[in-house]
Protein backbone atom coordinates (compact mmCIF):
# COMPACT_ATOMS: atom_id res chain seq x y z
CA UNK A 1 0.00 0.00 0.00
CA UNK A 2 0.97 3.65 -0.25
CA UNK A 3 2.17 5.72 2.66
CA UNK A 4 -1.29 7.27 3.05
CA UNK A 5 -2.89 6.95 6.46
CA UNK A 6 -6.32 5.79 7.48
CA UNK A 7 -8.13 8.50 9.41
CA UNK A 8 -10.49 7.07 12.00
CA UNK A 9 -13.03 8.60 14.37
CA UNK A 10 -12.91 6.78 17.68
CA UNK A 11 -15.54 6.68 20.41
CA UNK A 12 -13.51 7.91 23.38
CA UNK A 13 -16.07 6.92 25.98
CA UNK A 14 -19.69 5.92 26.11
CA UNK A 15 -21.69 9.08 26.82
CA UNK A 16 -23.52 9.21 30.13
CA UNK A 17 -25.84 11.99 28.96
CA UNK A 18 -26.37 13.70 25.63
CA UNK A 19 -23.79 13.05 22.95
CA UNK A 20 -21.13 15.78 22.67
CA UNK A 21 -18.15 16.26 20.32
CA UNK A 22 -15.73 15.39 23.15
CA UNK A 23 -17.06 11.82 23.12
CA UNK A 24 -15.03 11.34 19.93
CA UNK A 25 -11.46 11.85 18.74
CA UNK A 26 -9.70 11.63 15.40
CA UNK A 27 -6.93 9.06 15.10
CA UNK A 28 -4.64 7.83 12.33
CA UNK A 29 -3.68 4.26 11.54
CA UNK A 30 -2.06 2.34 8.74
CA UNK A 31 -4.29 1.29 5.86
CA UNK A 32 -5.17 -2.34 6.62
CA UNK A 33 -4.28 -5.25 4.35
CA UNK A 34 -7.03 -7.71 3.35
CA UNK A 35 -6.59 -11.43 3.99
CA UNK A 36 -8.09 -14.29 2.02
CA UNK A 37 -11.88 -13.88 2.06
CA UNK A 38 -11.66 -10.14 2.74
CA UNK A 39 -11.99 -6.93 0.78
CA UNK A 40 -10.28 -3.57 1.34
CA UNK A 41 -12.67 -0.70 0.71
CA UNK A 42 -12.37 3.08 0.61
CA UNK A 43 -15.32 4.81 2.20
CA UNK A 44 -17.23 7.27 0.00
CA UNK A 45 -20.31 8.16 2.05
CA UNK A 46 -21.29 7.38 5.65
CA UNK A 47 -24.90 7.00 6.72
CA UNK A 48 -25.94 8.90 9.84
CA UNK A 49 -28.79 7.28 11.74
CA UNK A 50 -30.38 7.67 15.15
CA UNK A 51 -29.50 4.01 15.70
CA UNK A 52 -25.82 5.03 15.84
CA UNK A 53 -26.55 6.49 19.26
CA UNK A 54 -28.39 3.37 20.45
CA UNK A 55 -25.35 1.24 19.59
CA UNK A 56 -23.34 3.13 22.20
CA UNK A 57 -25.78 2.09 24.93
CA UNK A 58 -25.35 -1.65 24.57
CA UNK A 59 -26.16 -4.67 22.44
CA UNK A 60 -29.09 -4.13 20.06
CA UNK A 61 -29.56 -6.03 16.81
CA UNK A 62 -25.78 -5.67 16.54
CA UNK A 63 -22.94 -5.62 19.02
CA UNK A 64 -22.36 -2.54 21.14
CA UNK A 65 -19.76 0.04 20.12
CA UNK A 66 -17.15 0.01 22.86
CA UNK A 67 -14.95 2.84 24.11
CA UNK A 68 -11.68 3.38 22.22
CA UNK A 69 -13.04 1.66 19.11
CA UNK A 70 -13.75 3.01 15.65
CA UNK A 71 -17.31 4.30 15.62
CA UNK A 72 -19.56 1.96 13.68
CA UNK A 73 -21.64 3.11 10.75
CA UNK A 74 -23.06 1.94 7.47
CA UNK A 75 -21.37 3.22 4.34
CA UNK A 76 -21.17 3.00 0.61
CA UNK A 77 -17.58 2.25 -0.38
CA UNK A 78 -15.38 1.45 -3.34
CA UNK A 79 -13.38 -1.76 -3.49
CA UNK A 80 -9.63 -1.04 -3.55
CA UNK A 81 -8.29 -4.58 -3.27
CA UNK A 82 -10.11 -7.89 -3.16
CA UNK A 83 -9.04 -11.35 -2.09
CA UNK A 84 -12.48 -12.77 -2.77
CA UNK A 85 -13.79 -14.19 -6.06
CA UNK A 86 -16.55 -12.02 -7.47
CA UNK A 87 -15.36 -8.73 -5.95
CA UNK A 88 -13.15 -6.48 -8.04
CA UNK A 89 -11.39 -3.13 -7.68
CA UNK A 90 -13.86 -0.39 -8.48
CA UNK A 91 -16.96 -2.27 -7.34
CA UNK A 92 -19.35 -0.29 -5.18
CA UNK A 93 -20.49 -2.02 -2.00
CA UNK A 94 -22.60 -1.41 1.10
CA UNK A 95 -21.29 -2.45 4.49
CA UNK A 96 -20.59 -1.46 8.08
CA UNK A 97 -17.26 0.17 7.28
CA UNK A 98 -17.34 2.52 10.27
CA UNK A 99 -16.28 6.14 10.57
CA UNK A 100 -12.95 5.93 8.74
CA UNK A 101 -11.33 6.29 5.32
CA UNK A 102 -10.55 2.61 4.76
CA UNK A 103 -11.84 -0.70 6.14
CA UNK A 104 -11.23 -4.39 5.63
CA UNK A 105 -14.45 -6.36 5.63
CA UNK A 106 -15.51 -9.94 5.06
CA UNK A 107 -17.20 -10.51 1.73
CA UNK A 108 -20.15 -12.00 3.66
CA UNK A 109 -20.78 -8.56 5.18
CA UNK A 110 -20.90 -6.69 1.86
CA UNK A 111 -23.67 -6.07 -0.66
CA UNK A 112 -22.75 -5.08 -4.20
CA UNK A 113 -24.66 -2.09 -5.57
CA UNK A 114 -24.87 -0.78 -9.13
CA UNK A 115 -22.75 2.21 -10.13
CA UNK A 116 -25.78 4.37 -10.87
CA UNK A 117 -26.14 8.08 -10.15
CA UNK A 118 -26.74 9.35 -7.61
CA UNK A 119 -24.87 6.65 -5.71
CA UNK A 120 -26.08 8.17 -2.44
CA UNK A 121 -29.53 6.70 -3.12
CA UNK A 122 -28.03 3.33 -2.18
CA UNK A 123 -27.78 4.66 1.40
CA UNK A 124 -31.13 6.45 1.48
CA UNK A 125 -34.15 5.35 -0.49
CA UNK A 126 -32.57 2.05 -1.61
CA UNK A 127 -30.71 1.57 1.68
CA UNK A 128 -31.63 1.20 5.33
CA UNK A 129 -34.00 4.19 5.40
CA UNK A 130 -36.09 3.25 2.38
CA UNK A 131 -36.19 -0.46 3.13
CA UNK A 132 -37.04 0.13 6.79
CA UNK A 133 -39.93 2.38 5.81
CA UNK A 134 -41.13 -0.04 3.13
CA UNK A 135 -41.06 -3.22 5.17
CA UNK A 136 -42.18 -1.61 8.40
CA UNK A 137 -45.20 0.01 6.85
CA UNK A 138 -46.28 -2.62 4.35
CA UNK A 139 -45.22 -5.88 5.99
CA UNK A 140 -45.75 -4.96 9.66
CA UNK A 141 -48.34 -2.17 9.54
CA UNK A 142 -50.27 -3.75 6.64
CA UNK A 143 -52.29 -0.64 5.75
CA UNK A 144 -55.37 -0.85 3.59
CA UNK A 145 -56.63 1.88 1.25
CA UNK A 146 -58.56 4.44 3.27
CA UNK A 147 -56.71 3.68 6.51
CA UNK A 148 -55.48 6.51 8.71
CA UNK A 149 -51.72 6.23 9.16
CA UNK A 150 -49.75 8.31 11.67
CA UNK A 151 -45.96 8.64 11.38
CA UNK A 152 -43.74 10.17 14.07
CA UNK A 153 -40.40 11.78 13.22
CA UNK A 154 -42.12 12.20 9.87
CA UNK A 155 -39.49 14.59 8.48
CA UNK A 156 -36.66 12.17 9.21
CA UNK A 157 -35.15 9.73 6.74
CA UNK A 158 -37.43 6.77 7.55
CA UNK A 159 -40.55 8.74 8.45
CA UNK A 160 -40.56 10.77 5.24
CA UNK A 161 -40.49 7.59 3.16
CA UNK A 162 -43.04 5.78 5.34
CA UNK A 163 -45.55 8.61 5.00
CA UNK A 164 -45.13 8.88 1.25
CA UNK A 165 -45.49 5.13 0.79
CA UNK A 166 -48.68 5.19 2.85
CA UNK A 167 -50.07 7.87 0.52
CA UNK A 168 -49.10 5.79 -2.52
CA UNK A 169 -51.08 2.91 -1.01
CA UNK A 170 -54.20 5.06 -0.71
CA UNK A 171 -54.05 5.99 2.98
CA UNK A 172 -54.78 9.23 4.82
CA UNK A 173 -51.47 10.26 6.40
CA UNK A 174 -50.78 12.34 9.50
CA UNK A 175 -47.17 13.30 10.17
CA UNK A 176 -45.75 14.40 13.51
CA UNK A 177 -42.62 16.55 13.32
CA UNK A 178 -40.80 19.28 15.21
CA UNK A 179 -41.14 22.79 13.81
CA UNK A 180 -43.26 24.72 11.33
CA UNK A 181 -40.78 24.39 8.46
CA UNK A 182 -40.77 20.61 8.70
CA UNK A 183 -44.55 20.46 8.91
CA UNK A 184 -44.89 22.77 5.89
CA UNK A 185 -42.51 20.49 3.97
CA UNK A 186 -44.58 17.42 4.79
CA UNK A 187 -47.71 19.10 3.47
CA UNK A 188 -46.37 21.00 0.45
CA UNK A 189 -43.82 18.56 -0.98
CA UNK A 190 -44.45 15.09 0.45
CA UNK A 191 -48.22 15.10 0.20
CA UNK A 192 -49.13 14.40 3.84
CA UNK A 193 -52.75 15.22 4.67
CA UNK A 194 -52.08 16.63 8.15
CA UNK A 195 -48.89 17.71 9.92
CA UNK A 196 -48.69 18.10 13.71
CA UNK A 197 -45.95 20.27 15.20
CA UNK A 198 -45.25 18.59 18.53
CA UNK A 199 -43.17 21.58 19.64
CA UNK A 200 -46.08 24.01 19.36
CA UNK A 201 -49.26 22.04 20.08
CA UNK A 202 -50.63 19.16 22.13
CA UNK A 203 -50.16 16.00 20.09
CA UNK A 204 -53.05 14.29 21.88
CA UNK A 205 -55.49 17.12 21.14
CA UNK A 206 -54.29 17.44 17.56
CA UNK A 207 -54.71 13.70 16.97
CA UNK A 208 -58.23 13.76 18.38
CA UNK A 209 -59.11 16.44 15.86
CA UNK A 210 -57.22 14.90 12.93
CA UNK A 211 -58.22 11.26 13.51
CA UNK A 212 -61.66 11.33 15.17
CA UNK A 213 -62.40 7.78 14.02
CA UNK A 214 -59.09 6.41 15.31
CA UNK A 215 -55.66 5.53 13.95
CA UNK A 216 -55.35 2.30 11.95
CA UNK A 217 -51.54 2.25 11.72
CA UNK A 218 -49.04 4.13 13.88
CA UNK A 219 -45.46 4.05 12.58
CA UNK A 220 -43.45 4.84 15.71
CA UNK A 221 -39.94 6.23 15.36
CA UNK A 222 -39.66 7.98 18.71
CA UNK A 223 -41.41 6.24 21.62
CA UNK A 224 -41.86 8.31 24.77
CA UNK A 225 -44.53 11.00 25.07
CA UNK A 226 -45.59 10.82 21.43
CA UNK A 227 -46.14 7.06 21.64
CA UNK A 228 -48.20 7.72 24.78
CA UNK A 229 -50.29 10.34 22.95
CA UNK A 230 -50.99 8.06 19.99
CA UNK A 231 -51.94 5.00 22.01
CA UNK A 232 -55.42 6.09 23.20
CA UNK A 233 -56.26 7.30 19.69
CA UNK A 234 -55.65 3.90 18.12
CA UNK A 235 -58.69 2.34 16.50
CA UNK A 236 -59.86 -1.18 17.21
CA UNK A 237 -57.50 -3.78 15.70
CA UNK A 238 -54.95 -1.05 15.03
CA UNK A 239 -51.31 -1.87 14.30
CA UNK A 240 -48.36 -0.14 15.96
CA UNK A 241 -45.10 -0.49 14.03
CA UNK A 242 -42.19 -0.08 16.47
CA UNK A 243 -39.30 1.13 14.35
CA UNK A 244 -37.26 3.22 16.82
CA UNK A 245 -37.27 5.06 20.11
CA UNK A 246 -35.09 8.10 19.48
CA UNK A 247 -36.58 9.92 22.47
CA UNK A 248 -34.74 7.46 24.73
CA UNK A 249 -31.46 7.19 22.81
CA UNK A 250 -29.71 10.43 23.67
CA UNK A 251 -29.62 11.28 27.37
CA UNK A 252 -31.40 9.93 30.41
CA UNK A 253 -34.14 7.39 29.85
CA UNK A 254 -37.70 8.47 30.72
CA UNK A 255 -38.61 7.92 34.39
CA UNK A 256 -41.76 6.00 33.42
CA UNK A 257 -43.02 4.24 30.36
CA UNK A 258 -46.28 4.95 28.55
CA UNK A 259 -49.20 4.58 30.93
CA UNK A 260 -52.16 2.26 30.42
CA UNK A 261 -50.43 0.18 27.75
CA UNK A 262 -51.61 -3.33 28.72
CA UNK A 263 -55.25 -2.31 29.15
CA UNK A 264 -55.45 -0.38 25.89
CA UNK A 265 -53.80 -3.18 23.93
CA UNK A 266 -56.38 -5.64 25.23
CA UNK A 267 -59.44 -3.41 24.92
CA UNK A 268 -58.57 -2.28 21.39
CA UNK A 269 -57.05 -5.62 20.31
CA UNK A 270 -53.93 -3.85 19.13
CA UNK A 271 -50.96 -5.44 17.44
CA UNK A 272 -47.63 -3.98 18.60
CA UNK A 273 -44.63 -5.29 16.67
CA UNK A 274 -40.97 -4.38 16.51
CA UNK A 275 -38.80 -5.21 13.51
CA UNK A 276 -35.58 -4.49 11.65
CA UNK A 277 -35.39 -4.37 7.89
CA UNK A 278 -33.16 -7.45 7.63
CA UNK A 279 -36.09 -9.55 8.90
CA UNK A 280 -37.34 -9.31 5.32
CA UNK A 281 -34.13 -10.01 3.40
CA UNK A 282 -35.87 -12.52 1.14
CA UNK A 283 -38.14 -9.75 -0.15
CA UNK A 284 -35.36 -7.17 -0.63
CA UNK A 285 -35.31 -7.26 -4.44
CA UNK A 286 -39.10 -6.97 -4.63
CA UNK A 287 -38.98 -3.92 -2.37
CA UNK A 288 -36.15 -2.30 -4.34
CA UNK A 289 -38.01 -2.81 -7.62
CA UNK A 290 -41.09 -1.03 -6.29
CA UNK A 291 -39.06 1.77 -4.68
CA UNK A 292 -37.18 2.34 -7.94
CA UNK A 293 -40.41 2.45 -9.93
CA UNK A 294 -41.81 5.14 -7.60
CA UNK A 295 -38.62 7.22 -7.70
CA UNK A 296 -38.30 6.96 -11.48
CA UNK A 297 -41.94 8.01 -11.90
CA UNK A 298 -41.46 11.01 -9.60
CA UNK A 299 -43.95 9.62 -7.08
CA UNK A 300 -41.47 9.24 -4.20
CA UNK A 301 -39.44 12.30 -3.22
CA UNK A 302 -35.87 11.73 -1.97
CA UNK A 303 -34.24 14.43 0.14
CA UNK A 304 -30.59 13.98 1.12
CA UNK A 305 -28.49 16.29 3.30
CA UNK A 306 -24.82 15.74 2.49
CA UNK A 307 -22.14 17.09 4.83
CA UNK A 308 -18.55 17.18 3.58
CA UNK A 309 -15.67 15.78 5.60
CA UNK A 310 -15.05 12.78 7.85
CA UNK A 311 -14.09 15.19 10.64
CA UNK A 312 -17.67 16.51 10.66
CA UNK A 313 -19.28 13.13 11.32
CA UNK A 314 -19.69 13.61 15.12
CA UNK A 315 -21.32 17.03 14.72
CA UNK A 316 -23.51 15.61 11.96
CA UNK A 317 -24.84 12.87 14.23
CA UNK A 318 -25.32 15.25 17.17
CA UNK A 319 -27.34 17.55 14.91
CA UNK A 320 -29.43 14.67 13.63
CA UNK A 321 -30.28 13.63 17.19
CA UNK A 322 -31.31 17.23 17.87
CA UNK A 323 -33.69 17.12 14.89
CA UNK A 324 -31.74 19.42 12.55
CA UNK A 325 -32.17 17.27 9.47
CA UNK A 326 -34.92 16.84 6.92
CA UNK A 327 -34.67 13.54 5.06
CA UNK A 328 -31.52 11.42 4.96
CA UNK A 329 -28.27 12.85 6.38
CA UNK A 330 -24.96 11.60 4.93
CA UNK A 331 -21.28 12.38 5.28
CA UNK A 332 -19.20 12.65 2.08
CA UNK A 333 -15.76 11.20 2.87
CA UNK A 334 -14.26 10.93 -0.59
CA UNK A 335 -15.14 10.72 -4.27
CA UNK A 336 -14.98 7.54 -6.38
CA UNK A 337 -11.62 7.05 -8.08
CA UNK A 338 -11.93 3.87 -10.10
Amino acid sequence: MSTAVNRQIMLVEKPAGKLIPQNFRMAEAAIPEPKVGEVLVRVLYISLDAANRAWMQGVTYRGAVEANAVMAGGAIAEVVESKVPGFFAGDLVLGDAGWQDYAVLSADDLIKVPRAEPITHSLSVYGIAGLTAYFGLLYVGKPKPGDTVVVSAAAGSVGAFAGQIAKLKGCRVIGIAGGKEKCDWLLSELGFDVAINYKAESVLKALKAAAPNGINVYFDNVGGDIFEACLPQMGKYGRIVCCGAVSAYDGAAPATGPRGVPGLIVIKRLTVQGFIFTDFSAERETALAELRSWVNAGKLQVREEIIDGLENTPDGLIGLLAGENRGKRLIRVSAPKL
